[in-house]
């Protein structure tokens, strides 16, 4: 394991696409997060506004960039064909997969602590000028809160996660462009369809099971009575997914050619 571990280090370390990825992703997610802020007013307070929740709004895109970055660490090997010369030094086809998922939610864990704490930061500098700070009865955006804290957390969690959940899809799918678009179809399609559905509990259901919807709700800070499921078991639901996506693109991996 020790061996494959380094030779997946080496060869995402060494990849230019990888660094500007990851920058991509914190500047990305901070970029977005500032512009939610700036663009949330309530003067007067009093607004069913959540502060953790808007300084986190980019997360939205960081995800997208992230299961790219994902994606290309197994689709290129496909690619450029180089995928047989790993599977010819490392045999063990599954201990590459769990090698490639470590490094890959080591990064994204990074990267996604960054992004989410300078979002956090810009958001607790912005808001209150806008009327949604402690001033008028909101929660303050501080580590020493749990419920903040937590959404922070479960945020750099959530990015770790749909990194993997693209890994498994991506071993499944090989091709790049199929990869990436099932996965963004994933995410951001079955939220607007459990919004256009029309029907309240079978909305409500969908927003349960898919994997955005259930696994944001780990961001929510207030009215956690009105979310159609509770954080962790959101992030849970997240969970179940990526793990579903590693297992059937490790058991494809096994079976098939290279």
């Amino acid at each position: 394991m020790k061996e494959s571990l380094h030779a997946e280090w080496t060869k995402l370390r060494t990849l230019p696409s990888t660094f500007w990825l990851l920058l991509a992703v914190a500047a990305a997610t901070v970029t977005v997060s500032v512009a939610a802020a700036a663009a949330t007013k309530c003067p007067s307070g009093g607004c069913a506004d959540d502060p953790a929740k808007i300084s986190l709004t980019g997360v939205y895109l960081g995800q997208a960039l992230v299961a790219v970055l994902a994606v290309m660490a197994v689709s290129g090997e496909y690619g450029t064909g180089m995928i047989r010369l790993t599977l010819t030094a490392m045999p063990r086809r599954v201990t590459v997969l769990a090698a490639k998922a470590a490094v890959l939610a080591g990064l994204v864990l990074v990267a996604g602590a960054a992004a989410v704490l300078g979002s956090l930061l810009a958001g607790g500098l912005i808001l209150p000028g806008h009327g949604i700070g402690p001033s008028h009865g909101y929660p303050a955006i501080s580590p020493g809160d749990g419920a903040v804290l937590r959404a922070a957390f479960g945020s750099v969690l959530y990015l770790t996660l749909i990194a993997l959940l693209s890994l498994g899809a991506a071993t499944a799918l090989r091709e790049a462009a199929v990869a990436i678009g099932a996965v963004l179809g994933l995410l951001y399609l079955v939220p607007i369809i459990a919004f256009a559905a029309g029907n309240p509990d079978l909305s409500r259901r969908l927003q349960q099971i898919a994997p955005m919807t259930a696994g944001l709700a780990i961001q929510a800070t207030t009215s956690l009575n009105t979310l159609p499921i509770s954080p962790w078991a959101g992030l849970g639901v997240l969970a179940a997914w990526a793990a579903g996506a590693l297992v059937l693109g490790g058991l494809l991996l096994r079976r098939r050619d290279a």
